[in-house]
């Protein structure tokens, strides 16, 4: 069974971190992770159409889901939650996966870590919501740490525009209500 992999002598990986504040309530934005249709709205890549196929927001559940791209590039994506404190806290794995759910490499890069184990914290001031996240490689080789150490730009371009996504969602839910 695997383990994370704790802080060692071979592990070289920084850890990274991304923050950013909305414009919403705290319940609002642990929502938006808590519901597949509101999930699929805002998550992955921007350009990308996210599908839902399994949804299951509780310790020990699965997200599953297609990243569909207008172009005719499709990825696959999956969450394993290990930890939901709401609305503060959610813990899980992420990984790329096949179309079947099972584990997988990412297409762009084959040394990218088959496991990233990210923790989101929420903390509300002022009616807005501070939003970090940290992410670390688990069960990763040397040269997969090392990949992911060389990821931090792409990662920090990438969550920022899932976050401009969220946040334009958020606005949307709000205006709405």
């Amino acid at each position: 069974m695997p383990t994370d992999s704790m802080a060692s002598p071979h592990q070289t990986s920084r850890e990274f971190v991304i923050t950013r504040t909305f414009d919403a309530p705290r319940k609002l934005v642990f929502k938006a992770f808590a519901e597949a249709e509101a999930f699929a709205q805002w998550w992955g890549p921007k350009g990308f159409a996210i599908q839902v196929s399994r949804f299951e927001f509780r310790p020990g559940g699965i997200v599953h889901y297609q990243m569909v791209h207008p172009g005719g590039h499709d990825m696959w994506g999956r969450f394993i939650y290990r930890e939901i404190l709401e609305p503060e806290r959610i813990v899980w794995i992420n990984s790329f996966s096949d179309p079947a759910g099972n584990l997988a490499r990412a297409p762009f890069d084959m040394m990218v870590p088959l496991e990233i184990l990210n923790t989101v914290l929420l903390e509300e001031r002022d009616g807005k919501t501070m939003l970090t996240l940290r992410a670390n490689p688990i069960n990763a080789t040397a040269e997969e740490r090392a990949t992911f150490d060389d990821m931090f730009e792409s990662m920090e371009q990438g969550y920022g525009g899932t976050w401009d996504q969220l946040a334009a969602y958020l606005a949307k839910v709000q205006a709405s209500a």
